[in-house]
C-alpha cells in the first residue's frame, strides 16, 4: 500500500483559512473594561470637585457596578485563554511597548481599588447591614477618609483602562481594520458613554439625570466624529485598508455597524436625550439602554470584522 502526505501553507489551524482567533468573550472584556472605566471615571472626578453630595447615583450606586463589571471581564478573558494555568507569567515583567502588559497591569491595579472604593460607601448603600467586626469599620472609614486620595488615582488609571480597551486592537498591525490610532479614543469616548448611560439609568433626581443627559449627548457627538475620522482615514489609506473599511460600509457587518451601533446605539439616543433635554417627556431608559447596546455591538463587530482582512507581505 502507498501512502501519501500532504502539506500545505494553506491549512494551519487558527491561522488559515481559519482566522477568528479572539471570540465573543474578548468583545464582552472590552465592554465591561471599558464599561468600568467610564463609571469610575465619573465617580472619581466627581469626587474631586467635591459634588459628591449632589451626585450620589454617580459616586455610590453605579460605583457598584465597576467592580463586578472588572471581575466578569476577567472571567471572560480568562475562558477565552488556551492556556489558562500560565496567565500569571504576564506579571513576572513589565513591558511597556506592549499594551496587552501594561494593560494587565492596570488592571491588577483598579479592580482591587474598585472593590476598595464600593466598601467606603458600605454604610451608606446597606444602611441596615452592619458590620460586625470593629476592624471593618476602621477600615470603611480609613478609606472613607481618604476617597479623594482614591479618586486622585482612579482618574488617570480610568482613563488609561478605557485607552487601552481600544490600544490592545489597534496594536495588530496586521489588521488592517484595526491598525489605525482611532481606537483608543473610540474606545475610551465609547466607555465614558456607557458610564453616563448607566448613571442615568440609576440617577433617582432630575437633577443628575440632566446633567448626565447632557454629558452622553456630547460624548456621542464626539464618538459619532471619531467614527466618521475613523472612516475617512481608511477610505484615503491602502487597498487593504478600503478592503476592511468596506466591511463596515457595504460589507457583510453593514447591517450591524450602521443599524445598531450608528442608528440605533448613536443618532436615536442622541435625538432622544436632546428632546428631553429640550422638555419633552421621553423616557430617560430608552436612551441608555440603546447605548449600552450600542457600546456592546460595537465591540463585537470590531473585533469580528477585524479579524477577516489582513496585510499580505
Amino acid at each position: 500500500m502507498q501512502e501519501e502526505l500532504f502539506t500545505s501553507g494553506r491549512n494551519i489551524p487558527n491561522i488559515d483559512p481559519s482566522l477568528e482567533i479572539w471570540h465573543w468573550p474578548i468583545s464582552v472584556y472590552l465592554f465591561l473594561g471599558g464599561l468600568a472605566a467610564g463609571l469610575l471615571f465619573f465617580a472619581s472626578l466627581i469626587t474631586v470637585l467635591g459634588k459628591d453630595k449632589d451626585y450620589p447615583a454617580a459616586v455610590k450606586y453605579a460605583s457598584i457596578i465597576s467592580p463586578i463589571a472588572l471581575t466578569l471581564g476577567l472571567l471572560a478573558l480568562f475562558y477565552d485563554l488556551t492556556h489558562k494555568f500560565y496567565f500569571w507569567r504576564l506579571y513576572t515583567t513589565i513591558r511597556i511597548e506592549s499594551p496587552m502588559s501594561w494593560g494587565a497591569w492596570v488592571l491588577l491595579i483598579i479592580t482591587p481599588i474598585s472593590f476598595l472604593w464600593v466598601f467606603s460607601y458600605y454604610s451608606e448603600i446597606f444602611p441596615k447591614w452592619e458590620l460586625k467586626f470593629e476592624f471593618l469599620n476602621k477600615f470603611e472609614k480609613f478609606l472613607k477618609d481618604n476617597r479623594k486620595n482614591m479618586a486622585y488615582a482612579i482618574i488617570p488609571l480610568s482613563i488609561i483602562l478605557g485607552v487601552y480597551t481600544g490600544i490592545l486592537l489597534s496594536a495588530f498591525n496586521a489588521r488592517p481594520l484595526w491598525n489605525n490610532a482611532i481606537l483608543g479614543p473610540l474606545f475610551l469616548v465609547s466607555g465614558l458613554s456607557t458610564g453616563a448611560a448607566t448613571i442615568i439609568l440609576l440617577a433617582k433626581t432630575q437633577k443628575e439625570k440632566h446633567l448626565f443627559g447632557k454629558i452622553d449627548l456630547a460624548l456621542i457627538v464626539l464618538e459619532l466624529g471619531l467614527i466618521v475620522h475613523m472612516l475617512m482615514g481608511m477610505y484615503a489609506g491602502s487597498e487593504v485598508q478600503l478592503e476592511a473599511m468596506q466591511l463596515l460600509v457595504g460589507g457583510e457587518f453593514t447591517m450591524m455597524f450602521f443599524g445598531f451601533v450608528i442608528i440605533l446605539g448613536l443618532i436615536a439616543p442622541a435625538i432622544l436625550e436632546f428632546l428631553e433635554l429640550r422638555g419633552f417627556k421621553i423616557p430617560v431608559a430608552v436612551p441608555a439602554i440603546l447605548v449600552l447596546i450600542g457600546g456592546l455591538v460595537l465591540r463585537f463587530v470590531m473585533v469580528e470584522a477585524g479579524q477577516i482582512t489582513r496585510y499580505l507581505y
